[in-house]
């Protein structure tokens, strides 16, 4: 009785032992891959942050943006048809959002050729457009770069293992694999989350960036149909 307890208590910690060393953290992970697994998470890390800060710093500015009092166009016109430019510029400064300031280019052309005023506001408004997609192209380039980086540590993994593998004499052993295994797995799934992130983050940058600028043409043709009323 005593010797099958024995084998049983054995048979615990045995189990215990097999189940701690299954566990493995993301840092031991991370490191298991040796010192070019860690030098691929590295830059994947870093664009990673550089992702991150982009996309934030542009739904702020954008949001910031997209801010137009629903009174603006209404008093625009007033101002207009009663001939106050000055004040309907004053009021285009207060607002200081693209909107207001495409319309304000429209009012400082007042008085010539509505061709002329229209080509004034075009012209502001790819300046407004390309305001706002600052920096954007870099989440479109990081979405692509990651993956390929991942693949790049997938294939320096293999070749790490090929290498331990043909040093070894040709002895088929996991421990000498491991390294080059953990290089070439790690980067590849480091990769394809930074990618994702950053994919999903252009195509919400580009979605919102999308509703201003439909926002500046909504402004912008209610403005012109304004001055082509016959008074």
């Amino acid at each position: 009785m005593s010797l099958l307890n024995t084998i049983q208590d054995e048979a615990e910690i045995l189990t215990d032992g097999e189940s701690v060393e299954k566990t493995l953290s993301i840092i031991e992970l991370i490191t298991s891959g040796g010192t070019s697994g860690m030098v691929i998470i590295l830059i994947l890390f870093l664009l990673l942050i550089v992702a991150t800060y982009i996309y934030f710093e542009r739904i702020f500015a954008i949001k910031a943006a997209s801010k137009v009092d629903s009174n603006f166009m209404n008093q625009i016109k007033d101002h207009v048809s009663n001939g106050k430019i000055d004040s309907a510029q004053m009021l285009c400064a207060q607002q200081n959002s693209p909107v207001s300031r495409l319309i304000g280019k429209g009012i400082t052309r007042i008085g010539k050729p509505l061709e002329d005023i229209n080509t004034a506001i075009e012209n502001a408004g790819r300046l407004e457009v390309y305001s706002l997609e600052k920096n954007v192209s870099v989440l479109a380039t990081i979405s692509g770069v990651a993956p390929m980086i991942g693949f790049l540590g997938t294939v320096v993994g293999m070749i790490i293992s090929i290498f331990e593998l043909a040093n070894a004499g040709g002895t088929i052993q996991m421990d000498v694999l491991a390294s080059g295994l953990y290089t070439a797995m790690t980067t590849t799934v480091g990769g394809l989350i930074v990618g994702i992130i950053a994919y999903v983050a252009y195509n919400h940058v580009v979605v919102r960036t999308n509703k201003v600028v439909y926002q500046m043409e909504a402004n912008s043709v209610e403005f012109l149909d304004h001055l082509n009323e016959p008074i």
